[in-house]
């Protein structure tokens, strides 16, 4: 559990054998796991299994406060890595946002092999905003030599500089081939001059920092899935944009070693309506989720969603350019917000998603509702509606099996809501777990926050503590 939903392709997908379907209605909060920090944490936490060592909870806030726990919830140690920055700050053309003080807001990757730990915090010093990129040392939250990178300064050279202010980072970090790969969209609001950006970043040499920047203004990389990867490539989804050119605005694009965008059909998506996409602010979001679907022609495909309701399917290996995308499928009347999660079930493969459900799912209102979408192979890939169910969670889900197909689990926190976890059986939809008893409420907890499943728990950041449920 070293970055966002489990790894590079954000699936959100976990095997557990604890969670079977009977284990599941005895969830509760672990009553022994005590884990406080400061500030409100719109990242999800982290697990390092170290075998030998103590394994390590990592969570960051947006006081700049990195913690890691040990599985007792004791402190292993904690940083503080700055001022974060307040918001609104209308003098510096940031006047808008939601998040109040702003400070580490995209989920952090770990790189096991080298013990590092890589995030971005927004930070208030010298009465200016800035964008720093740290490394840490797990061992002991040190800063790696060499680090942090200021972004804005390391950009100066950009034919549009980098203007920390606007620019918050809200998606996911990756790591690919020796590189760090942070996304960077606007604040909620779109208030000032911001663009897309994804900073490529080589951690054994930070200071040769490599970017690719949209072309229009705003068409931001805004949702908390960030950027993704299969491995080779890096995938983002660009929001909505300005002008009435396209510049990379409500797109999925291909990115090489670097950040290097081809510029390239292949390498690039967007709907044929991408300008009205942009004149009713119904972005295309991510993150952009890469699938293997053997049986399916073509069968490397990558998912992409939209505030306009829609699931968008691709052919991976050539995305088309400004064209139809290879299937879509209306599935909500509302937006879809939040990471979506993938998992696959005895009965095939499926995305889920927070959502209000379309016609096939009457009576749901509100957008805080999860919708799955089964991907069916076939010559051309299909997708259908399969389930809904009224959460009032405005969490982002993620998926549990066994053994990766038996017993599948939808889990979602009420994030915003009644602050509980919430579990749904994968394959109808139906109530698993509805958030047990008195004792097992929550902190508060942030909108878009997600759990992860380590060694048979759940933990969830919530502002102001971790927790931990467990059937044990």
């Amino acid at each position: 559990m070293l970055e966002l939903h489990a790894g590079p392709s954000r699936a959100g997908a976990y095997v557990d054998a604890a969670f079977t379907m009977a284990a599941a209605t005895t969830l509760h909060l672990d009553t022994t796991f005590t884990a406080t920090y400061a500030g409100a944490a719109f990242a999800q936490a982290l697990y390092l299994d170290r075998g030998g060592a103590r394994d390590l909870v990592i969570a960051a806030t947006e006081a700049n406060e990195v913690t890691a726990f040990d599985p007792t919830g004791a402190v292993v140690w904690r940083v503080e890595l700055g001022a974060p920055q307040p918001m609104p700050n209308a003098a510096e053309g940031a006047n808008c946002g939601n998040i109040n003080p702003l400070g580490i807001t995209g989920t952090p990757v770990i790189d096991a092999a080298s013990g590092t730990l890589y995030l971005d915090a927004m930070i208030r010093d010298n009465n200016a905003a800035h964008h720093r990129i740290f490394a840490l040392s797990v061992d002991d939250g040190s800063t790696r030599s060499g680090w942090p990178v200021d972004v804005g300064t390391a950009l100066k050279g950009t034919a549009t500089p980098f203007a920390p202010a606007p620019q918050n980072q809200r998606g996911g970090l990756t790591l690919v081939s020796g590189r760090v790969y942070v996304p960077y969209g606007g604040h909620s609001g779109d208030c000032g001059n911001y663009h897309g950006w994804v900073v490529a970043v080589p951690v054994d040499q930070p200071s040769a920092l490599t970017a690719f920047e949209s072309s229009s203004t705003r068409a931001g990389d805004w949702t908390p899935g960030g950027v993704s990867s299969d491995g080779a490539s890096v995938f983002t989804v660009f929001g909505n944009g300005g002008g009435t050119t396209w510049g990379h605005s409500e797109a999925a694009l291909r990115l090489g070693a670097g950040a290097a965008f081809s510029g390239n059909a292949r390498d690039y998506w967007a709907p044929v309506n991408w300008q009205s996409l942009d004149q009713s602010d119904a972005d295309l979001a991510g993150p952009a989720m890469p699938l293997d679907l053997p049986g399916a022609t073509p069968s490397a495909l990558l998912v992409v969603f939209g505030k306009d309701g829609n699931v968008y399917l691709l052919a991976r290996d050539n995305f088309g350019g400004i064209a139809a995308p290879l299937a879509q499928l209306h599935a909500a009347d509302g937006v879809i917000l939040n990471t979506s999660a993938m998992y696959h079930t005895a009965n095939g493969t499926y995305v889920v998603f927070r959502a209000r459900g379309a016609s096939g799912c009457p009576g749901l209102t509100g957008s805080s509702n999860l919708v799955s979408v089964k991907i069916t192979p076939a010559y051309r890939p299909q997708l259908s509606l399969a389930w809904c169910a009224g959460t009032g969670s405005a969490g982002s889900p993620i998926a549990t099996t066994t053994d990766g197909t038996s017993n599948p689990i939808v889990w979602a926190v009420g994030a915003e809501g009644d602050n509980r976890l919430h579990g749904y059986n994968g394959d109808t939809g139906a109530v698993v777990f509805a958030g047990g008893s008195t004792g097992d409420a929550m902190a508060s907890t942030s909108r878009f926050i997600t759990p992860i499943v380590a060694k048979g728990r759940i933990f969830v950041a919530a502002n102001g503590q971790l927790h931990a449920f467990t059937t044990r």
